[in-house]
């Protein structure tokens, strides 16, 4: 879950930024703060509140497609699938992990396309899919509970680690685990930047050297793995235990959203670099499922062996540190094995926790920017996305992560499969939602409700077959629930609506074009009047009371649309 930017060129400042700070591309205070307040005292890039300029994007695309990819190196995906197997028996846990794997890919090709082909982050996307200016903030707010939910996850695997490692009870470790994040995120983009490139190498030898040891010394594991018949022992194929095992894994659905956090940090795509693009767009995009399944069927493989070969081994078998613990005592002594488990845990829990710290917060930020027009500052909502991880994780989350993980799966399908749903359909095949996204205050309406309530039907129809509203033999398809409904009613409303609230104008008052010739958004530059900065053309809006351009951020925070263009006829 990562919304952190490609390594910075020191050397590209950029309007209001600090030499020695990130570059901070002129981001400018909030329209009427005090002087000074806003972004462009943030120590971080907030680029999710608006387009990310091409002057900022310097990036090469096998960089960016490292950057993302390096973003994955969480352990949910080994308690995950521990999780399922445990449950459901290998078999139907298998086969779950390949539903996961296939929904995940086909939904995340066209936001991770949009995502690096128009440099806009998943929210941006979601405004003009379908769904409204204000109507994304629903959307938001999930994706934004996506990340205190494995913030959480993480949190817990790291209090487990250092409880059996430095005997740290288990509510300090929850505590230490968040306490440690926020300095990091407040000042540590450039620093996770090194962390996620030096730590890479030491995390692919930490994690492979375990499932490589069991294959090599012990190739009798494999045929234990598969004929696991779950904690049940039925062992055999189920489709309901399919459904239900693609269901928690689904719930990695919102994973897509940091993905296009990196990917909007793709390089214009040219006739001579169209190959490279291609293949890093869909690498560092949907791809990332791949590894995440991958790592899933590892952590059910671990799993499994500890519960043949280790004496009440089922108790911590779904617990990452333990099933590293308990391989790495094969090939070293007890206190090289702990110390090497217990790193393990530490470096995956802070490569990605503070990037599900940043992004979460940077998610409320711009929910309740657009909400009340006022731009609090990003470490307000850090802190509250901190606060609520930690109160999941002293309830022990850990113990019903199934239920949890498969109750927010309805959520985010819902949203993530309307987004897709009308980019491939309403956009491309029934014309009916404009091609190019939109996102700025003014050309689109507040709701939408082909995508908005599309989304809300989705969720709420399944999240009702979840609980076994719609009898128990439906009960275990309540993901597939999502999906359907949340892939064949966006063309539906659109045609039903007629498409008429996509847009509320055509012209943004701007004469300049917004494409370049490849189909680029354009490199032109036009100058704020509100914060005297210069931005990118599509960036911009013409004002309504000044003959002048005003940027996306700062017409958000009129609080009187003083500034805001008039509906168009």
């Amino acid at each position: 879950m990562s919304t952190v930017s490609p390594p910075h060129d020191p050397t590209a400042l950029q309007p209001g930024s600090d030499a020695g700070s990130p570059p901070a591309a002129g981001s400018p205070p909030a329209a009427g703060s005090p002087p000074g307040a806003g972004s462009a005292k943030e120590t971080l890039e907030d680029y999710t509140l608006r387009f990310a300029p091409r002057s900022y994007r310097r990036w090469g695309t096998g960089m960016v497609a490292i950057s993302a990819l390096g973003g994955i190196a969480y352990l949910a995906d080994f308690a995950i699938g521990a999780n399922i197997g445990i449950s459901y028996g290998t078999t139907n846990a298998l086969w779950g992990i390949a539903v996961f794997a296939v929904v995940i890919f086909l939904t995340g090709f066209p936001l991770a396309y949009y995502a690096a082909r128009y440099n806009l982050d998943l929210d941006l996307i979601t405004r003009g899919s379908g769904f409204g200016y204000y109507g994304s903030v629903v959307s938001n707010v999930i994706f934004a509970s996506f990340t205190f939910i494995f913030f959480a996850l993480e949190g817990s695997i790291m209090a487990q680690g250092l409880k059996l490692g430095l005997h740290i009870p288990l509510w300090v470790g929850y505590a230490t685990s968040t306490l440690v994040i926020f300095p990091l995120v407040v000042y540590g983009m450039k620093l996770l930047s090194t962390l996620q490139l030096w730590t890479t190498p030491l995390w692919l030898v930490l994690m492979v050297l375990p499932f490589a040891y069991l294959l090599i010394r012990h190739p009798g594991s494999v045929n234990t793995f598969f004929d696991y018949g779950g904690q049940d022992g039925k062992g055999g194929f189920d489709l309901g235990s399919v459904f239900l095992a693609a269901g928690v894994c689904l719930s990695l659905i919102a994973q897509i959203a940091e993905q296009i956090d990196y990917l909007r940090f793709m390089p214009p795509r040219t006739p001579e670099n169209s190959r490279r693009w291609w293949t890093a767009m869909v690498l560092a995009g949907p791809g990332w499922v791949f590894f995440g399944a991958i790592k899933q069927i590892i952590g059910m493989f671990l799993a499994v062996y500890i519960i043949a070969n280790v004496a009440d081994g089922a108790g911590v078998a779904n617990q990452p540190v333990h099933q590293f613990l308990e391989i790495y005592q094969d090939l070293l002594p007890h206190w090289a094995a702990l110390a090497l488990a217990v790193a393990l845990v530490v470096i995956s829990q802070i490569k990605i926790n503070v990037t599900n710290a940043y992004s979460g917060s940077l998610a409320w930020t711009n929910s309740f920017t657009r909400v009340t027009k006022t731009y609090p500052g990003r470490l307000v909502f850090l802190g509250f996305n901190l606060l609520v991880a930690v109160i999941l994780m002293e309830a022990d989350m850990f113990s019903f992560l199934n239920t949890i993980l498969a109750f927010y799966a309805n959520c985010g399908m819902a949203w993530v499969v309307a987004v897709a749903s009308d980019i491939v359909f309403n956009k491309y095949l029934l014309k009916i939602s404009p091609r190019q996204p939109e996102f700025r205050r003014g050309m689109l309406y507040a709701v939408n409700p082909v995508g908005f309530g599309a989304m809300l039907l989705a969720a709420g129809i399944s999240i009702i077959d979840f609980y076994g509203g719609l009898g128990s033999g439906l009960k275990p398809y309540s993901p597939l629930v999502a999906i359907v409904l949340a892939l064949v009613l966006p063309p539906i409303l659109a045609v039903a609506t007629k498409g008429k609230y996509y847009l509320r104008r055509t012209d943004d008052g701007i004469d300049l074009p917004m494409y370049d010739e490849h189909g680029n958004p354009s490199g032109e530059t036009l100058t704020c009047h509100v914060c005297q900065q210069d931005y990118e053309r599509p960036d911009m809006v013409k004002c309504e009371t000044h003959d002048a351009y005003i940027c996306s951020l700062d017409l958000s925070t009129d609080k009187r649309g003083d500034h805001v263009l008039p509906a168009q006829a």
